[in-house]
């Protein structure tokens, strides 16, 4: 009878033990996904940054068999799309776009920010580097980069140069400039690149060191003069415009992204959308489109993208504190 009995027994805890495995973290994370994601870029649509998440999101899409959705925050130099993706449910679906300004640049010029990068945020994998291209206003009178610096210096406080927002690369990219060449111009921030374009080309500023990805267009439409890109190397994509380094000794700035999820997401989901955006990266229809694009593809590890991190935030601290880059 205590045979039988302790029999029943063990069957009562086996069924326990299948309940509670049914329902643990790790069968729910195997399930992962099971509707649809979101991807927050925050920043404004048409402009670099939204470009690359879009594509990456279609393939991701065809990988995870779900719907992997764009959604654009724009505003305040990244603030309110990175705070959305802290205050998401950290269940995997909702990740979002880490880059230049949200995860470097803010700390740094900003007196307080509504999150802990380091804390409220996980990096899931570091997508790509980018370059911006700078451009100007065809009326403008400079053809190079030697000229824009001999008219700036003509024409002290004159000039206006446009940005997504203090801090960003766009903005670092002319207080860069003005710093190393003693020019004196004017930053005019806007909520988003195209917003920046439309000026540009209508004659209200006279130039922007934008995205290359969504600047690009405009000048090969004769809308816009490029005159030169922000990285040490040119441009596959652009073989035939200088960098500004070549008349500038010592200016390189290049953009980044990558992308992050909010701090307790489980390990096996950052995992996965590691492993995920790792594969989506090298498919070579995304690869060729991005590099089409002047962006440089990366990958790697979620440790990796951390380094990298903060080694840029150290870089461009000093370069903020030379700059006087700083909110206004």
């Amino acid at each position: 009878m205590k045979r039988f009995a302790a029999r029943g027994m063990d069957l009562i805890v086996c069924a326990f033990a299948l309940a509670v495995s049914q329902f643990s973290p790790s069968s729910a994370n195997a399930a992962y996904p099971e509707r649809p994601i979101r991807l927050i870029v925050p920043s404004a649509a048409g402009g670099g940054p939204d470009i690359g998440s879009r594509l990456i999101a279609a393939e991701l899409t065809k990988q995870m068999g779900q719907n992997v959705v764009v959604e654009n925050r724009a505003g305040a130099s990244g603030v309110i799309g990175t705070e959305a993706i802290v205050r998401a449910t950290p269940d995997g679906y909702t990740f979002g776009q880490g880059n230049f300004n949200s995860m470097n640049a803010n700390r740094i010029v900003m007196a307080k920010l509504p999150y802990n990068p380091d804390k409220d945020l996980q990096p899931i994998v570091f997508a790509y580097m980018s370059r911006n291209m700078l451009a100007v206003n065809r009326a403008l009178p400079v053809n190079s980069v030697s000229d824009l610096i001999a008219h700036a210096k003509a024409n002290p406080g004159k000039l206006m140069y446009g940005s997504v927002g203090v801090g960003s690369s766009m903005h670092f990219s002319g207080a860069l400039f003005c710093l190393l060449t003693s020019v004196d111009m004017r930053h005019v921030p806007y909520k988003g690149a195209p917003a920046a374009i439309t000026d540009i080309i209508g004659g209200q500023i006279h130039m922007m060191f934008d995205n290359i990805q969504s600047i690009s267009p405009h000048v090969a439409a004769g809308r816009l003069r490029g005159l030169a890109v922000t990285t040490a190397k040119r441009a596959d994509s652009h073989p035939d415009l200088p960098t500004v380094g070549e008349t500038i000794p010592g200016f390189e700035i290049a953009p980044w992204a990558g992308y992050i999820v909010p701090a307790g997401v489980p390990r096996p989901i950052v995992q996965r959308l590691n492993a995920e955006l790792n594969k989506a990266l090298t498919v070579p229809a995304v690869r060729d489109k991005l590099i089409g694009m002047g962006l440089d593809p990366r990958g790697g590890t979620p440790e990796e993208f951390a380094q990298f991190i903060k080694k840029e935030v150290a870089k461009w601290s000093d370069v903020a504190k030379r700059a006087n880059v700083r909110m206004e």
